[in-house]
């Protein structure tokens, strides 16, 4: 293994699903020393304005028509960002549960990567082919219970876990391991049991990788 991409999706400092993914980082770095770890913080991070111009060059490349020298430099600065996807052998997304999705700033990230020629290839015949060729991590923290039978299934509720795992797989990536912390807002020791299993989790996945 020798890169590794963390994508952080909570703001928060104390955020349990950074709290684990990192956890994941430091013992995938015990086993492989040389490993380089590019850390990709969704509210930090600096991405290309989605505009009308962003815009304008993905439906010249659509189209096949020549890109003006504007939406060749907006189509290009996608494609460095898209290249911290593809070079990952290994991708970590850590994030929290926001109304049963995803944070906006890491959708943000996703809605303004997730391009034809940069992450996947689209073909009418075939559909969607990926460009990533790695394995990934998604450590999914959450507030409440998603088990069957409790208020809230998962089958009905989770727009978190199951559409990382759809992105993953739309752009190339289908070895895809889960970590899951739940019942977090029921009080300090449910948040800590579910991190140290959660951490434990991780170390057994580490050894893996």
């Amino acid at each position: 293994m020798n890169r590794i991409l963390h994508i952080i999706g909570s703001p928060r400092a104390n955020s349990a699903s950074r709290e684990i993914g990192e956890t994941l980082v430091d013992r995938v770095r015990k086993r492989h020393p040389n490993v380089q770890v590019d850390v990709l913080d969704v509210w930090s991070a600096d991405f290309p304005a989605f505009d009308e111009e962003i815009m304008n060059a993905k439906y010249a490349d659509l189209l096949g028509v020549e890109q003006t020298l504007a939406q060749k430099e907006a189509w290009a600065a996608i494609g460095l960002l898209a290249a911290r996807v593809t070079s990952a052998d290994l991708i970590i997304v850590s994030t929290p549960m926001w109304n049963f999705g995803i944070p906006y700033r890491l959708k943000m990230l996703i809605d303004t990567v997730t391009q034809n020629g940069h992450l996947f290839r689209f073909d009418p015949a075939t559909g969607f082919t990926g460009m990533a060729t790695g394995r990934a991590v998604l450590v999914c923290a959450r507030g409440i219970n998603f088990a069957t039978g409790s208020h809230t299934p998962e089958a009905e509720f989770d727009f978190q876990k199951s559409y990382m795992r759809m992105w993953l797989k739309m752009i190339g990536i289908t070895d895809v391991e889960p970590i899951i912390l739940e019942q977090l807002l029921f009080g300090s020791e449910a948040d800590s049991n579910a991190r140290l299993a959660a951490k434990a989790q991780a170390h057994v996945i580490a050894e893996r990788l």
